[in-house]
């Protein structure tokens, strides 16, 4: 994670591949992504949320117990709920948007589902049992995404190149 400070107070935080940021409104997230996905969370009364950079959708049955990374879509979840716990708020509360998670690789598993697909999916499933919605998406495709998240205000800038 790279951090920069500007003399506004603002700090600008740099997301590499498997981080993740919880923070308050004197930040603004930024990642590129590929086939990997951004979870962007945001609670907007009290301008506090986190945005991920997740790799895969799960670690599966080799996970340490106890032990949380931001490389998985599902341990990723795992630690924001917790940070959300811990501010004494709602899931619900939240607002949810996701980028990423397009093709950059011509890679299935035996079903025909790409890395950036199964991301997606499990995102998908982790919202739904938990009551949460997908706000905004720019997801899928080709190519690769920047991704600016504010959260002051919520607001999320995509810019994505699209490989032919």
């Amino acid at each position: 994670m790279r951090q920069s400070e500007f003399a506004s107070g603002l700090h600008e935080i740099y997301l590499q591949p498997g981080e993740y940021f919880w923070g308050n409104e004197t930040h603004r997230l930024k990642t590129l992504l590929g086939s990997c996905v951004a979870i962007c969370v945001w609670h907007p009364r009290l301008k506090i949320g986190g945005m991920s950079h997740c790799l895969l959708p799960t670690r599966g049955a080799e996970a340490p117990a106890g032990e949380l990374s931001g490389r998985y879509v599902d341990e990723c979840f795992g630690i924001f709920f917790r940070e959300m716990a811990r501010a004494m708020t709602l899931k619900r509360d939240y607002v949810v948007k996701v980028f990423g998670g397009g093709n950059m690789f011509e890679f299935t598993d035996k079903t025909g589902v790409t890395v950036g697909e199964r991301n997606l999916q499990m995102i998908r499933q982790i919202l739904a049992r938990e009551g949460m919605q997908i706000s905004a998406e720019h997801v899928g495709g080709k190519g690769h995404r920047n991704v600016i998240f504010e959260l002051w205000s919520g607001d999320c800038w995509v810019r994505h190149a699209e490989l032919p």
